[in-house]
């Protein structure tokens, strides 16, 4: 464990201070391009209009004899695209990969001061992450990166869940972690192909009310314990959780269920694997106006958060003031870059 004192200190000569708070940006959506696709890369000048996050993806979901044109491709989408605010990433490797390595040490030197984060997947614990923090320390010192890039941990295999904590705390580059439904389900055995989502097996079912009669049942959410084990550990850390993947792009009302879970229980946002749920993850990831409304009615008659009041029959409390500032910061943080919601919270 590091000491206070050397927390914060550079991990090799030359290379940036690291951060010692999270850059405030709206991350609703992580947008999944495939690089080594030149007609995907191509559509990445107008994507990065609609998201706030673009994603350049080099592990799953890339052919093994793709992964050196990933790479390739990546770098040539981040020199031929002007990002403005939209936030760009990589999904590297995992680190027990032939191509991790090279996925650092090529990606850094082309475009490392346009590389804002690298989503490491497989991460089992805080060695992983101390392992890429040193790499990039020096790889930003070699190629004069000038701000630091940030780590995103996915959580994807069961010694990982274990390790949440110490994974969330590691590192001041910790920029957040993401569920990794589909991996972690074949780490823990758990009998599901569905990538995210809930199951229609796991469920509760009522008493029975008479002989022969029929006993309701209710699907149960596979996910809720190991997300809200990850937003504790995020927030205690001071770093964002995210959902990860819905893979059943046909289920648009299934996918954004399992956002708004997510984003109830604490989630920042969540990734966008196809075009359709860019607009899900946008409407989900943003508070609801009526809920902004009354929150911001709640600040008006609270101003420094003391006391008690009562509004539309509801007691209003220190605790609800908390609550609505929760909500009325995140719209602000939305408002700010997005026009339409500024017009809709009236910001």
């Amino acid at each position: 464990m590091k000491l206070p004192n050397q927390f914060y200190r550079p991990l090799a000569i030359g290379a940036p201070a690291p951060l010692r708070e999270l850059p405030v940006k709206v991350e609703r959506m992580i947008h999944f391009v495939p690089p080594h696709v030149e007609k995907m890369r191509a559509k990445v000048p107008e994507i990065v209009k609609q998201v706030d996050v673009v994603l350049g993806n080099l592990e799953d979901a890339i052919p093994t004899d793709a992964k050196e044109a990933a790479r390739k491709g990546f770098i040539d989408m981040a020199k031929s695209t002007d990002f403005g605010m939209t936030g760009l990433w990589t999904r590297m490797n995992a680190l027990n990969s032939p191509w991790a390595l090279d996925d650092m040490i090529e990606i850094v030197g082309a475009v490392g001061d346009k590389l804002d984060v690298v989503m490491l997947p497989k991460v089992e614990g805080p060695w992983d992450i101390a392992y890429l923090d040193q790499l990039l320390a020096q790889l930003e010192a070699r190629n004069g990166v000038k701000k630091p890039i940030l780590i995103h941990a996915i959580l994807e295999t069961a010694e990982g869940v274990k390790n949440v904590d110490a994974i969330a705390s590691c590192s001041p580059r910790m920029h957040g972690i993401s569920l990794g439904p589909a991996d972690l389900a074949a780490s823990r055995a758990m009998k599901t192909t569905r990538v995210g989502g809930g199951h229609p097996e796991y469920k509760v079912i009522a008493d029975a009310a008479e002989a022969g009669a029929a006993r309701p049942t209710y699907q149960q959410d596979l996910w809720h314990y190991t997300i809200a084990k990850m937003v504790d550990a995020c927030a205690a850390a001071g770093i964002k959780a995210f959902y990860g993947p819905f893979g059943d792009f046909s289920d648009a009302a299934a996918c954004e269920a399992q956002f708004r879970n997510a984003f109830l229980l604490g989630c920042a946002g969540a990734w966008s694997l196809h075009p359709s749920q860019i607009t899900i993850a946008k409407k989900v990831f943003s508070p609801d106006p009526a809920e902004v409304a009354f929150a911001r009615r709640v600040l008006e008659a609270m101003p420094d958060g003391a006391g008690a009041v009562m509004i539309d029959g509801r007691m209003q409390d220190d605790a609800t003031w908390k609550q609505a500032k929760v909500i009325v910061d995140l719209a602000r943080q939305v408002a700010s870059s997005d026009h339409e919601f500024a017009r809709i919270y009236g910001f």
